[in-house]
């Protein structure tokens, strides 16, 4: 068992990172590390920060490689940001940090798991760290792509790029790691594209894939603009509903621990002025928080139906390639029965505009409503 075990179908990037961790002559101050989403960025990172810091370079089983590995090394940092951005503070001190000598291991490394959405002021911050590196310290930085990062950022890093893994690597992931029925983890791992994080959770949670399928058969009832308003509405209330779930229960504990920190009572009517200063912050960051998840949300429903339409293209063309929805072979024949293979590419675009709407701050209701007034079924005449 080795540290690079859970980085899967990235055979070249194992390479690389392996051999440098191996060889001082190879190393370099910092690193970029770019992939599309779920092809295990932050594992990569983390799984490098664990041979850096291993006696054997990465054996996976000593004290060194599973606190790296999990982010408790007391030389590692981890900055895996909720928000929608890296603030200048968080890079000052991310920047101070990194001065540091190690105080364990052999080297301190700093992993930005989210590099892409550092602000321009806070790359600025990190700049000089970057320019001017001190000894022993690492930057491990993770984005999608190279465009995502700044480009004073990416031009003193060193660039790593990561491929979709196979989903069937995928699948033999899931079952050996989370203990998942064979054919659910392939289901799960050709539902989420190949995309770790999400094949996971579609594997272990009956609700994530009852929210999947409700999305797809969406794309089966939009016939008029009211069922288009319909749908849109549908969407919005799916990404609600789920972050209002996921984050209820935490903000309350998280609002409970800073009260207890401050030595507040929790019971209290009223808090003096710099307490509620303080919660006032936390209930900020964490309204910042659900607006960054309901738009992971969103985004993720996008993304299932855009495999939709793609699917509902290669149905009609009879091009003998993997279907992705092979669960939903009668929609699939609605769709490519009622659509041209020009109107099929329409509604792919329409559904891409509105991922790059929403990205760019647009309200995903009115980006959401332009796109299923694009994907109305065709009326029979």
């Amino acid at each position: 068992m080795t540290v690079w075990r859970d980085v899967v179908g990235q055979d070249e990037t194992v390479a690389t990172l392996s051999a440098a961790a191996a060889d001082p002559a190879q190393m370099t101050h910092a690193w970029l590390l770019t992939g599309p989403p779920g092809s295990g960025r932050s594992t990569a990172a983390r799984a490098f920060a664990a041979a850096l810091l291993c006696p054997d370079h990465g054996c996976g089983d000593c004290h060194e490689c599973r606190t790296a590995k999990d982010g408790s090394h007391a030389d590692v940092t981890v900055v895996a940001t909720e928000g929608l951005s890296i603030q200048v503070k968080d890079a000052r001190e991310l920047a101070r940090v990194a001065q540091h000598r190690p105080s364990v291991g052999a080297w301190r490394i700093i992993i930005i798991e989210d590099a892409d959405r550092l602000t321009e002021r806070a790359a600025d911050a990190l700049l000089k760290a970057l320019e001017e590196p001190v000894p022993r310290t690492v930057w491990l930085l993770c984005a999608p792509s190279l465009e995502d990062v700044i480009v004073t950022i990416r031009s003193r890093s060193r660039h790593v790029r990561l491929r979709t893994p196979p989903a069937d690597a995928v699948a033999e992931l899931l079952v050996r790691r989370d203990d998942v029925d064979p054919a659910m983890a392939a289901y799960a791992a050709r539902a989420a594209q190949s995309h770790v994080g999400l094949a996971r959770r579609l594997a272990r949670d009956e609700g994530a894939r009852i929210r999947r399928r409700d999305t797809l058969q969406l794309a089966g009832r939009i016939g008029s603009l009211g069922d288009a308003m319909e749908a849109a509405a549908d969407l919005a209330s799916i990404a609600t509903e789920e972050s209002t779930a996921s984050s209820a229960e935490r903000d309350a504990a998280e609002k409970q621990r800073l009260l207890e920190q401050l030595g507040a009572d929790p019971a209290a009517r009223t808090q003096p002025p710099h307490i509620r200063s303080q919660v006032s912050a936390l209930e900020k960051e964490q309204k910042t928080r659900a607006t960054r998840f309901g738009r992971d949300v969103v985004d993720r429903s996008l993304v299932d139906l855009l495999s939709l339409y793609r699917d509902a293209l290669v149905v009609q063309a009879g091009t003998p390639v993997e279907l992705v929805n092979v669960d939903q072979t009668e929609l699939l024949a609605t769709l490519a029965r009622s659509f041209s293979a020009e109107q099929l590419l329409a509604c792919m675009t329409a559904i891409g505009s509105a991922r790059e709407r929403i990205e760019a701050n647009v309200p995903p209701l009115l980006a959401l409503e332009a796109m299923t007034i694009s994907l109305r079924l065709p009326q029979r005449r």
